[in-house]
């Protein structure tokens, strides 16, 4: 059996999906990456080996996510591939008809715009974590309520709440104000779930015409009262995937797929196998004095050997990337 491996890191979690050659779902797997890509992708190697059948070979690797360059060149992934691609694959996968593509993760958000299957536009929040799955995760141990319960009690709410969302420091004392004057937990949390809505759209909206079919990705899909504020202000069904918090590294699969399957024939792919847990790696991090721009350099090593080097903004590491001297000073 031959299986195709995606891993999406990001911030909050680092999730794996492993395909057949059919594209069905092998198997797949959701950790939290605690400040740690590389021990926590060791550590989810550690168990799909022990969960993957004897017979299944994985042909290929790629990666997507905030680390996708760091793992992808630790465990030589054949494919690096960036977040907004991978989310749109796995969309049009499962949706051939797809046309927008909302996406809540754990530190970021995104909006993909699809017209006859091809991205056209798309938008990225990176500055502030208002309204993503970790200030989500940080309201429901606030108000000791289990994440999962958030989005019933959002649909229980009897009348509505406006709760400020533009930031996360404003969203939380407004909750805790609404609170002291009496309002019911489940209204909070209903005025919650339409402020992170409309802090998602004020955002990323701008001038996109988001049309159905619409499709809802990322951890806080699952949350059905977030879902529920999307539809009411859309006025528009929108689609939670089966596998909504891992699509992009079910993207990254099918990708990988169809680069070994149909471009990689006869060619050896750069993947180094499930076997990562004995390897040591390192990343050492430095100024390049060369020149005034003076470069943050990122240095990548496995088990003692440079592997990738970046962050250089003119040639000079990249020809001497394979250099000893380098490795013994960075003047």
């Amino acid at each position: 059996m031959e299986g195709y491996l995606g891993i999406d890191i990001g911030s909050v979690s680092t999730n794996f999906a492993i395909l057949d050659k059919e594209c069905n779902i092998l198997d797949t797997l959701y950790l939290r990456t605690k400040g740690n890509p590389t021990q926590v992708v060791k550590k989810g190697f550690s168990i799909l080996k022990t969960r993957l059948k004897s017979d299944c070979r994985i042909k290929g690797a790629g990666t997507t996510g905030s680390a996708r360059r760091l793992i992808g060149k630790l465990v030589g992934a054949d494919l690096i591939k960036n977040e907004i691609t991978s989310h749109a694959v796995a969309a049009l996968h499962f949706y051939p008809d797809t046309c927008t593509v909302l996406e809540i993760g754990g530190q970021d958000s995104k909006l993909i715009i699809i017209r006859d299957g091809i991205v056209v536009d798309f938008a990225m929040n990176t500055v502030c974590a208002a309204g993503t799955g970790s200030f989500l995760d940080h309201q429901a141990e606030r108000l000791s309520i289990p994440i999962e319960k958030f989005g019933e009690l959002a649909l229980g709410a009897k009348s509505k709440v406006n709760i400020a969302s533009k930031c996360t420091v404003f969203a939380e004392s407004d909750m805790i104000h609404k609170a002291q004057l009496g309002v019911p937990t489940e209204n909070i949390i209903r005025g919650l779930c339409e402020g992170i809505v409309r802090n998602y759209l004020n955002n990323l909206s701008r001038g996109k015409r988001i049309q159905p079919r619409i499709v809802f990705q990322g951890g806080v899909a699952y949350n059905v009262g977030v879902k529920a504020a999307f539809e009411e202000v859309l006025d528009s069904e929108v689609t939670v995937p089966g596998h909504a918090g891992i699509m992009g590294a079910i993207g990254v699969s099918l990708l990988i797929k169809d680069l070994v399957e149909n471009k990689g024939k006869g060619k050896k792919g750069g993947f180094i196998g499930m076997e990562i847990q004995e390897m040591e790696f390192e990343t050492k991090v430095f100024e390049c004095k060369g020149c005034p721009n003076i470069c943050e350099i990122v240095q990548i090593e496995r088990d003692g050997k440079l592997i990738d080097r970046y962050g250089y903004r003119c040639d000079r590491w990249e020809l001497l990337k394979t250099k000893d001297k380098f490795n013994k000073g960075h003047d």
